[in-house]
């Protein structure tokens, strides 16, 4: 037992030279100082450091030498040496642990992996509703670099009711962004999701629209808000509005009739032709335009392709921003279809209702479910939901590179068919490095 603690606290104190922990260079530094204290302290008082330090030295190696053979003398030194090191350091770094470190996680582990996040890619999310914290919750374990753009076209439930009585842009996917990226996922989540089932006035909304809400009011709007409450969540990344307008949604349908509001559109019934919003040409938050300009992968949906994805395109200098992005640009289908707005559609009419929205391309890469799912396809059928059909053909004919990846789970207790969160994740970043290492090896 005591060998294998020694073995794990070892290991535990080697960590701190790991490279890019930034700690070995301030270790020599800090050497480099106590050689030049001890130098100031010997020459302030004249004792000619080097020579009389010579002699010393010299003396005490031979009277070392001379009681203790030096085969056994010499290591014994250097083991001592190094153990009052080692000693020294071990109760450095337990003392800096004890005051800051988190009770059930080593601060070093905890150093190692947010160095190792922060040197992660830049990515940036575009999207909305359940789909987009979904892959935020599963892109947060490969950078810290994540600006996740969000559709305030929302306008039903609570954030609808907030939106009429305050004023305020709808919170509601804000606060499940926000959740996902914050370490303490799980708690943060029950927090904000909980929803009040009495009090007047209360009944209906969740506690994490009412905080955002209360946060844009105390700091101004909700662009500071969601800043504020990102540093007390202690979020991985950042979430940021598409717009700080007042979008309202609509959309024509096949039929000729046009329907306004997000939360009306899938309740209409019909097959979509246009979609737009109120204002026209709303005006993009630049800190988005920003982050889209250094983003290394851009990533479009998961999500609600009418009312989750597109609203976020149609603010024209996100889309001319992601055309115009050096970065490796992918978009994730859906896996089912979803009642009232993409009935029977493919992969392909997926594609094409982004493509004759924006009036150009933005992306030539669709990642999608490799198998169709199995389980529940009775019980979604019943919904008026299906899998979402892959035809390869028509894609490969439109240009569209298709990757194919095991990224669904179904949940057995609420009977449903899901994106999971880290399988999202790891197959949206192994596409993303084998693109760049294969632009490397082109180059």
């Amino acid at each position: 037992m005591a060998v294998t603690d020694l073995k794990s606290r070892t290991q535990k104190i080697g960590k701190w030279l790991y490279p890019g922990m930034r700690i070995k260079r301030w270790l020599f530094l800090f050497g480099i100082g106590t050689l030049c204290i001890s130098i100031g302290l010997a020459i302030w008082i004249d004792l000619r450091p080097v020579f009389y330090t010579g002699l010393f030295l010299g003396g005490a190696v031979r009277t070392l030498a001379k009681a203790i053979p030096n085969d056994i003398s010499g290591p014994l030194v250097l083991i001592s040496g190094l153990s009052l090191m080692f000693l020294g350091f071990r109760q450095a770094v337990s003392s800096i642990t004890e005051v800051l470190g988190p009770e059930d996680e080593d601060l070093v582990d905890l150093m190692f992996e947010r160095r190792r996040l922060t040197r992660g890619a830049k990515i940036v999310v575009i999207g909305g509703g359940t789909g987009l914290s979904t892959l935020l919750r599963g892109l947060k374990a490969f950078s810290s670099n994540i600006t996740a753009v969000v559709t305030v076209a929302d306008d039903g439930g609570s954030s609808g009711r907030l939106r009429k009585e305050f004023g305020v842009l709808p919170p509601g996917d804000i606060r499940n962004c926000l959740a996902a990226l914050a370490d303490e996922e799980k708690l943060i989540t029950e927090l904000f999701q909980y929803r009040f089932t009495s009090g007047e006035g209360l009944t209906g909304h969740s506690f994490g629209n009412l905080f955002l809400t209360a946060m844009a009011d105390v700091t101004g709007d909700l662009e500071k808000g969601i800043e504020a409450s990102a540093r007390v969540l202690a979020i991985r990344g950042r979430v940021l509005p598409a717009t700080l307008e007042d979008v309202r949604l609509w959309a024509e349908f096949e039929d000729g009739r046009r329907v306004e509001g997000e939360s009306n559109i899938p309740k209409a019934a019909g097959k979509i032709t246009r979609v737009g919003c109120i204002p026209e040409s709303p005006k993009a938050l630049p800190e988005v335009i920003r982050a889209l300009r250094e983003a290394d992968l851009i990533i479009i949906g998961p999500g609600s392709l009418y009312t989750s994805v597109i609203p976020n395109l149609l603010v024209p200098e996100i889309s001319a921003a992601i055309a115009a992005s050096d970065a490796q640009r992918i978009y994730i289908c859906n896996i089912m279809t979803q009642q009232g707005e993409t009935d029977n559609f493919s992969v392909a009419d997926h594609v094409q209702a982004i493509e004759k929205t924006v009036g150009y391309r933005i992306f030539d890469t669709v990642l999608m479910q490799k198998d169709n799912p199995r389980i529940y396809l009775d019980k979604y059928r019943q919904e008026g939901s299906q899998p979402v059909r892959i035809d390869r053909e028509r894609l490969a004919l439109m240009g569209i590179q298709l990757v194919l990846a095991h990224v669904l789970e179904e949940n057995h207790e609420k009977a449903t068919i899901r994106h999971n969160s880290r399988r999202l994740a790891r197959a949206a970043v192994q596409w993303y490095l084998r693109k760049i290492r294969a632009v490397k090896q082109a180059s």
